[in-house]
């Protein structure tokens, strides 16, 4: 410890290729991060405008949405400002800030999809009782649930990692400031921070991870049992868009978190962490879009109206 130097300040390796690369891989970013900003502006302006789509999954769709504007804005926009100006230092503070709201914004994203499951297991379930059961209350209780707990569970691993020691070198083999890579400059013991991330991890993925199981165990045993086709198919079609995003969620984020750090290989890890972290939030919007008539029908009346207007 004597000979080695505390940091400050870390340095954000990102994508370290030549010149050309790095500007395909801004534009390509920086489209990304417009569209899907754009996007899911869309469904939260589409979803609180329209008197029709004023119903929980609705309003839990608009949450995912507001979601996933800020998901993507931790990660990008200084990514972004990385190429453009090649000043790739980040300090401690806000280091452990991105990681923060990142993990916060991630296990949000966990609790809520499991909230979705448990609309469309009622919805589907016990469509008699689903109006009397899912109010407006408890959809505004689920929301908050979700939201406080992904940023509680954050906060206790955020504060566990940020009061170890780290040591040089001081690069983070990351686009931005990730558990793994910002462990691993640790110089101090770090198996205390190590069990907490990973048993929080495991608690706030395979939690919701079976409610989302068991809601879509529920929802395809009374689907098989329905008598006719025509509903068979209107219940797999309220489904399906949901159950898509889990899977792209869920795949991509145990593979990330939910396993020991040490076995990690980091060029994977951004690989992944690209594919989760920056087109994920750009794809949902348009998984939802594209398998609901409801929202298809009222942005065609949207668009027809607007087109009218401009003649």
């Amino acid at each position: 410890m004597k000979n080695q130097t505390v940091i400050n300040e870390f340095i954000l390796l990102g994508f370290s290729y030549g010149l050309r690369v790095q500007t395909l891989l801004y534009l390509v970013f920086l489209v990304t991060y417009m569209v899907t900003i754009t996007e899911n502006a869309i469904i939260i302006f589409v979803v609180k405008r329209n008197h029709h789509l004023q119903k929980p999954m609705y309003y839990f769709l608009g949450n995912l949405s507001f979601l996933e504007i800020w998901y993507v804005s931790v990660t990008l926009p200084r990514l972004l400002f990385g190429f453009w100006s090649q000043a790739m230092t980040i300090s401690f503070s806000s280091c452990m800030t991105q990681l923060y709201f990142f993990i916060s914004l991630m296990c949000t994203e966990c609790v809520l999809l499991a909230v979705m499951a448990y609309d469309r297991y009622l919805a589907v379930c016990h469509p008699l009782r689903y109006p009397a059961i899912m109010t407006h209350k408890l959809c505004f209780q689920l929301s908050i649930l979700s939201w406080a707990g992904g940023f509680s569970i954050s906060l206790v691993k955020v504060s566990f990692i940020s009061r170890l020691t780290f040591c040089g070198p001081q690069v983070i083999n990351h686009f931005f400031c990730d558990i793994s890579p910002v462990l691993n400059l640790s110089c101090t013991d770090m198996s205390l921070a190590e069990t907490v991330d990973f048993a929080l991890a495991l608690v706030i993925l395979l939690v919701p991870l079976l409610i989302i199981v068991f809601s879509y165990c529920g929802i395809l045993s009374t689907i098989l049992c329905m008598p006719s086709a025509q509903g068979r198919r209107k219940a797999f079609s309220t489904c399906t868009s949901h159950f898509t995003v889990v899977i792209i969620f869920f795949s991509a984020t145990l593979f990330m978190y939910a396993r020991p750090r040490r076995i990690h290989p980091f060029n994977l890890n951004k690989i992944v962490s690209v594919f989760y972290a920056i087109f994920t939030p750009a794809l949902n919007p348009l998984i939802y879009c594209l398998r609901n008539k409801e929202v298809k029908e009222i942005l065609r009346k949207i668009i027809g109206r607007s087109c009218c207007a401009h003649r």
